[in-house]
Order: C-alpha cells, then structure tokens, then sequence
C-alpha cells in the first residue's frame, strides 16, 4: 500500500530559494558591516582642509553572480594623489596620514574578521 505525495520538488526549490535568500543577505550585511567598520577609520585618518576628500568618500557592493564585491573609496580627483607616500605633505589635521584608506582597513582587520563571523553565525 503506497501513498503519493505531491509538490515535494515544488518545496524543495522554495526551500533552496529561502536558503540562498537568506545567505545573501547575511554576506551583504556583514560586507556593508565590514566597509563601515574599514572607512570609518580610514575617515580618521583623511586629511582635511575642505572636507572635500572626506565628504567624497564612498561605499558600494556589486553583485557579479556568485561573487559579491565591496568597494571603498574617495570620488575627489586628488585623492590618489593624497593617499600615495611617495608625494610628501604637511597635514593641518594630527591624525591625518599618508595611505590612510589602507591603514583604516589595515588597524582595524581584526575587529572586522569578528564582525563577519557574527554576521555569518547569526
């Protein structure tokens, strides 16, 4: 004596369809955690005479597929110009320092990796 079921592939896609959901949520979420964590120090770091550089600062994630990519960075046109050592100059701002998109990221990786486990686990 048998019994059929019906519509078992029909949840099994939804399912896969809420799981996937789910993760890509989770990996957007700690990816945008992460590039706040990242700029925010950056932001200390960013040399200041107008606020012009640290006002063009921007952030966004691409979605290529499988692959999510976040991106950091300053729109104003000197701004690579400002973040590479090898062009000396005198800051009026104490924290400011050369590299400073690379440092913020650099000091705070390990808060960060913390930060994409919680996100990840919750």
């Amino acid at each position: 004596m048998g019994v059929k079921v019906k519509g078992i592939k029909q949840s099994q896609r939804r399912l896969n369809t809420i799981v996937s959901n789910i993760q890509e949520r989770k990996v957007i979420r700690a990816l945008q955690s992460a590039m706040i964590i990242g700029s925010s120090q950056a932001a200390i770091y960013t040399p200041i005479d107008t606020s012009y550089l640290l006002n063009s600062q921007f952030r966004e994630i691409v979605v290529n597929g499988a692959r999510i990519t976040g991106r950091v960075g300053y729109s104003a046109s000197y701004a690579a110009y400002v973040h590479d050592p090898a062009n000396p100059q005198n800051f009026r701002r104490a924290t400011a320092q050369k590299e400073f998109l690379t440092k913020g990221f650099e000091e705070t990786q390990s808060l960060i990796t913390r930060t994409i486990a919680k996100e990840m686990s919750l």
